[in-house]
């Protein structure tokens, strides 16, 4: 029976609810999504059993061993282990395994060791996939309360790819990371990223099949799979990008490698670490690996240990109370020598605060590093209500002619529609911001044709003007008058009458006051 995407999103939901009891709505991720992996492959495991078993009904005489080996070479692609193999109570770590006993004492041990089993048995794609799994202890969640969990998910119907595709499954898990995030508050900023800003990021670095992208921040890797789904709506391969990413925290990097698996991605690496003090991604001599695409939403204003001697840091070394270029700099290093171009969304503050970030800035600026700032609405995020920008690099040298020594702004701070708890950029806005940053630009920086019927305001401000305002990238700065230029002339005239007399009225009072107070000849 095949499933739609609002059935299984809605009986998900459910079994996450089931959870309210024991824990806050934060905390639901790292039980519900664990528990949906681990059904989704035990279902397809048992899935792939069965049509071995259907299709090998004259290989009775084959041993135990050569079945197995029929088995894992033609139709299985990771294995559901036994536990305690031999024995009379043998039984395998699956869901359905677990789901038949449930009633048992014991349930969160019993569950915690059959996920640990399938890690052990998949090194290679399973590793540390699960999570920490503090939630498997009795006094963190309660037997009766997993099992009620459990038992309202397994109403969800066969999660096989025979039964439902990817994009299902893979539509289903970012539906509860956007419901955990509505229901988290600042918390949900750790691990997701909301899904239009992902796809406006994306779709400027525009990735290519068979490259390599790389989120040295990536919470539940929403942007790797949007570079992948991306490629794939332009006609490429998504499935052929070498995807890479990088989390502090252990359990959300288990969430990236879960979400990658739902989305029928593969070809992945994600590594747990900070990656400003220990970056996991190295050539063979130490230096940092580099890619075609790097992308990220990094934590803002974070503190941190500054470096010391390190090669990141060109331009200086970013203050102890801000990593905003730090992570920068980083994404700068991971940049390929040929391809290399980088989008990372930061508060604003990163483009006009002084001191060490200053010097950074003007560093950037005179390697003509920086292609573009896009200016994006406030309040587009869960953990912030602050405006923020999405910062565009080019590896030094490769940037297009038209674009060299000199930077695009884009303001889009207008650019957004109204939803219950925050602002979001809906598609046409998205379209136009991605319209404004592919336009040709004139000499005086001014686009060569206005950009589609909304316009955005859109300039290319040459590096000498940049340079003659301090490095300063206050968009306001650039683009306030182009601005003003763009408004209708009646709305200024009016917005003149209006000061014209007001000034009127300011100087007859100051008028009578004079004369008020016998001081006579200011009246003409």
């Amino acid at each position: 029976m095949t499933v739609t995407q609002q059935e299984i999103e809605n009986r998900l939901w459910d079994a996450a609810d089931e959870l309210r009891v024991a824990m806050p709505e934060a905390q639901y991720s790292s039980v519900v999504f664990p528990l949906m992996f681990w059904k989704y492959l035990s279902d397809t495991w048992e899935h792939n059993h069965q049509q071995f078993l259907d299709e090998n009904q004259g290989l009775e005489g084959l041993s135990a061993e050569e079945a197995h080996e029929i088995e894992y070479r033609d139709y299985q692609s990771f294995e559901i282990p036994l536990l305690d193999p031999g024995t009379v109570q043998s039984r395998r770590a699956s869901w359905s395994s677990i789901l038949a006993t449930i009633t048992q004492p014991k349930l969160g041990e019993r569950v915690r060791a059959s996920l640990q089993a399938i890690e052990t048995a998949n090194p290679d794609k399973f590793s540390r996939l699960f999570g920490s799994m503090t939630w498997t202890a009795e006094e963190v969640l309660p037997g009766e309360v997993l099992a009620a969990a459990m038992q309202t998910m397994d109403r969800v119907p066969k999660m096989h790819e025979g039964n439902m595709s990817h994009d299902v499954l893979g539509g289903a898990y970012e539906y509860l990371l956007k419901r955990f995030s509505d229901g988290s508050g600042t918390r949900a900023g750790q691990f997701f990223t909301p899904r239009e800003v992902v796809e406006l990021i994306v779709e400027v670095l525009d990735p290519k099949s068979y490259e390599s992208v790389y989120d040295p921040t990536c919470g539940s890797g929403g942007m790797l799979i949007a570079s992948a789904n991306l490629l794939k709506a332009h006609g490429g391969r998504g499935y052929t990008l070498s995807l890479h990413g990088q989390e502090a925290v252990a359990d959300t990097a288990s969430v990236a490698r879960m979400n990658l698996f739902m989305h029928n991605l593969t070809q992945f690496k994600i590594e747990v670490g900070d990656t400003l003090k220990d970056p996991r991604f190295k050539k063979s001599d130490g230096s940092i690996e580099q890619f075609d695409v790097i992308l990220a939403n990094p934590p803002y204003g974070m503190k941190w240990k500054p470096w010391k001697g390190d090669p990141r840091a060109i331009g200086g070394v970013a203050p102890q109370s801000a990593a905003d270029w730090a992570f920068v700099q980083h994404m700068i290093a991971s940049m390929g020598p040929t391809s290399g171009r980088a989008g990372v969304v930061l508060p604003h503050g990163v483009l006009f605060r002084g001191g060490q970030e200053a010097a950074i800035r003007q560093r950037v600026l005179d390697d003509d590093l920086l292609e573009a700032v896009i200016g994006l609405p406030a309040n587009l995020f869960y953990a912030t209500p602050i405006p923020t920008c999405i910062l565009v690099f080019r590896a030094r040298g490769t940037k297009d002619e038209k674009r060299k020594d000199g930077v695009l702004f884009i303001d889009a701070s207008k650019r957004f529609a109204k939803d219950k708890t925050r602002n979001v950029l809906a598609e046409a806005d998205v379209a136009s911001i991605v319209a404004a940053y592919q336009w040709k630009y004139d000499t005086d920086g001014s686009p060569v044709e206005p950009i589609g019927e909304s316009a955005l305001v859109a300039r290319f401000v040459p590096s000498t003007e940049i340079a003659a305002n301090d490095y300063d990238l206050n968009i306001g700065r650039y683009i306030k008058q182009a601005a003003a230029e763009q408004k209708d002339l009646g709305t200024l005239i009016e917005a003149y009458n209006i000061a014209r007399a007001q000034r009127q009225k300011s100087e007859q009072r100051m008028l009578d006051v004079l004369t008020a107070a016998g001081i006579e000849g200011f009246d003409e």
